[in-house]
């Protein structure tokens, strides 16, 4: 599952054009900033129980400390696993709006002779419009950092973003740090991460390349895999120092390599071997090739110990392509490792296992009994999940040697008998969300939209979603999901899938039914949907397709047929108005024009005009409970407000930006629902809550509980005063509650 990301800016998948190589001064530390309390009310923060739901890109279990280890995802941050709880503690959600960039962790490393130091290397693109990377440095496991901010980028939602780890503390000195970057070279610091220097590095970056690829101690040596090779034969794509200051090729380079990638190594340091996995691409999609050796380090000799080789024929009749991911050593077993495969669609990804140092290899699928139970999303529909896909980060722990554990697309798969495998995933969440609903009634306090992992119906915010992903069609991202305000048991969606595009549901989102039918673009840019307040009408807003937007379409039979809505701008934000059924309106955002209907969303027109407009994301909001009450979050234009069904708006004095706003339950004694937004009323962009029709606001974050860039979408729960569901861009849906 590729991990979905909507940035400030746009979508982007892949390698940027490299960054000029810049000079690197050295930078002065930055105090991690002290938290700073909740203004007027404070609020706990959790996080809602999906269950992973993103990619693992990498695992590291601390060599030194038993029952100690650290997880790095490519958007939501870094984690470190608790044993005596069971759980995942996240370490990165203090970063703030404008440090959206950061909650990418392209690189992580601990120091073997410090059990409290951690390092982070973080920066989710390369791009232009993307921010520096930066290192953050603990001497306490993660609970408070120093900072230094880099003046180069990091890629860890970019191809490569599997491979590593590219930060290393120096087995000579753990004073001394190493950082690979894609487009930069090498980077050392010699004040543990406080101040970084270019290092002197025999390759050079290509423009779209990967540059350094990884970073792994074998005694006092130090080598690094190199992603640029040219192809060529004997082109190198290893390299060592043995002094700290001078690289140099690895002699003897396996044959056919040269035009692999190295993604992962390890060092058996009780049969001083140092194994490499290769792939022909970066991943974690595109490969279709691969091998492993392994380097005895006391006399030069490589040896090939690949456990299978790809492109042989699969079960189908095709060709079974794929490219070797993680390995990890037995710290306690001399020749005992793992190694995973990756992108192996058709055959499914393994994990091998061996015990005589590559000679002969077990597959541990083979044997594997699944237990997703705590997480039955796994199963994506279906009866029973699958080993896996993406597998680049696996580690096995260094005080048990029968504990495995391997990152997904969508989760972290531990086991402890290599037999019996479950998720290992609490507290680890990292999801995109989309769309929510609080329901007004019923089962869920909470529905939500999400990227890649389709719709989730949550009985319990503490507990992965007992029906798993919505099915009947499973979607991946979620366009769309709607309310009918009157008759909440009715509830719509759309999203990319195979099959049908939207679906809906007559029990509150609990099961659902495919549309009879879809416009033809539909297919292709699925888009928002609303229906009015009764469920009698639907009208799907589609989005563009080969740069053409298409037009909204309409239906009165519950899906079965469709009609095209001509009086409604395509691409114009909808919502439809919560207790006259005949009301919907639809917003403009090229014109910056309201679109009123009164006949059932048959005909739209022109109402308020000369409003915020722009390609940026705007948000049309109806109060729950009142006719004609609308609102709308502009971003840095600010926040508006209708009382008249989008005839007239009037500018809110109170709010300086609003990116999404939302309502719940109002205060007690109060006769207007509580209003949720996040943007900035007289400090930073935040979460912040007003019981008076935003005369006045109260932030109810804090400075620990940022999450990066949470701008999409956000609500109150309209039984519970005070409770706000909040959707991130990479940590799931945050939760507060007044305390």
């Amino acid at each position: 599952m590729s991990t979905f990301h909507l940035s400030r800016r746009s979508v982007l998948a892949g390698s940027a054009a490299a960054a000029a190589a810049v000079s690197l001064p050295a930078l002065p530390a930055q105090a991690a900033a002290a938290p700073a309390p909740a203004a007027g009310n404070g609020y706990r923060w959790r996080t809602v129980a999906m269950g992973g739901t993103g990619f693992i890109s990498g695992v590291l279990f601390h060599p030194s400390v038993r029952g100690l280890a650290y997880a790095r995802t490519d958007i939501g941050g870094a984690y470190r696993w608790e044993d005596r709880t069971g759980r995942w503690i996240p370490l990165t959600d203090h970063l703030g709006w404008d440090d959206w960039n950061l909650l990418g962790v392209e690189a992580m490393a601990v120091d073997p002779t410090h059990r409290n130091r951690l390092y982070l290397a973080l920066g989710t693109y390369t791009q232009p419009w993307a921010g520096n990377g930066a290192v953050l440095r603990s001497e306490d496991r993660g609970a408070t950092w120093r900072r230094t901010d880099l003046t180069v980028k990091l890629g860890a939602n970019e191809d490569g973003r599997g491979c590593g780890e590219r930060l290393l503390v120096d087995p000579r000195n753990c004073d001394t740090l190493w950082l690979g970057t894609r487009h930069d070279g090498l980077l050392r610091s010699t004040d543990r991460g406080a101040t970084w220097q270019p290092a002197a590095f025999p390759a050079t970056p290509s423009a779209a390349g990967q540059g350094i690829t990884l970073l792994v101690a074998a005694g006092r040596t130090v080598y690094a895999g190199w992603g640029d090779s040219d192809g060529t034969a004997g082109s190198p794509n290893l390299y060592r120092t043995t002094d700290g200051t001078t690289w140099e090729p690895v002699p003897g380079q396996p044959a056919g390599t040269a035009a692999r990638v190295p993604i992962r190594a390890a060092y058996d340091r009780l049969t001083r071997e140092l194994y490499v996995t290769y792939a022909n691409a970066p991943g974690p999609n595109g490969q279709s090739d691969g091998s492993v050796h392994k380097l005895s380090t006391a006399n030069g000799k490589w040896t090939e110990v690949t456990p299978v080789k790809p492109g042989g024929v699969t079960g189908d009749g095709g060709t079974d392509a794929f490219g070797y991911g993680g390995v990890a050593v037995d710290a306690r077993r001399p020749g005992t490792l793992v190694v995973s495969t990756n992108n192996r669609w058709s055959e499914i990804d393994t994990v091998f296992r061996s015990t005589d140092g590559g000679r002969t290899w077990t597959s541990l699928k083979d044997q594997a009994v699944f237990d997703v139970s705590e997480t039955p999303y796994l199963k994506w529909g279906g009866d029973e999940p699958k080993f896996g896909w993406w597998i680049q980060a696996l580690g096995l722990d260094p005080f048990d040697s029968r504990h495995v554990v391997y990152g997904t697309g969508a989760t972290l798969y531990g086991t402890r008998d290599l037999r019996r495998w479950a998720p290992q995933i609490r507290g680890l969440e990292e999801t995109a969300i989309l769309h929510l609903i609080s329901p007004p009634v019923g089962e869920a306090h909470l529905i939500s939209g999400n990227g890649d992992i389709g719709v989730m119906y949550h009985e319990s915010l503490t507990a992965s979603p007992a029906r798993g992903m919505a099915s009947n069609p499973v979607f991946g991202s979620t366009t769309g999901l709607a309310q009918a305000a009157a008759r909440p048991s009715y509830v719509v969606r759309t999203g990319w899938s195979g099959g049908a595009n939207g679906a809906w549901s007559n029990d509150g989102g609990r099961s659902w039914s495919p549309f009879a039918s879809q416009p033809s673009a539909a297919k292709d840019a699925p888009g928002p949907i609303v229906t009015n307040a009764d469920g009698s009408v639907l009208l799907w807003s589609l989005g563009s397709s080969n740069g053409t937007a298409h037009p909204a379409y309409r239906s009165t039979d519950n899906g079965a047929t469709w009609t095209e809505a001509t009086s409604v701008p395509r691409g114009a934000v909808l919502v439809a108005d919560p207790v006259d059924p005949a009301l919907l309106y639809a917003y403009d955002t090229t014109a910056g024009t309201v679109h009123a209907s009164t006949d059932r969303g048959l005909t739209f027109t022109a109402a308020a005009t000369g409003l915020p407009s722009g390609d940026a994301q705007f948000q049309l909001a109806a109060a729950p409970g009142r006719s004609g009450d609308l609102w709308l979050s502009a971003k840095e234009a600010g926040l508006y407000r209708s009382t008249d069904g989008g005839a007239t708006f009037t500018r809110v004095d109170s709010c300086r930006s609003s990116h999404t706003l939302g309502f719940g339950k109002a205060a007690p004694g109060a006769a207007y629902p509580a209003l949720y937004m996040v943007g900035a009323t007289g400090g930073p962009n935040a979460v912040h809550r007003s019981d008076d029709e935003a005369r006045t606001w109260v932030r109810i974050n804090d400075d620990q509980h940022q999450w990066g860039w949470i701008g999409r979408v956000v609500t109150g729960d309209p039984r519970v005063y005070g409770r706000v569901y909040l959707g991130t861009n990479g940590r799931g849906v945050q939760y507060g509650d007044p305390v």
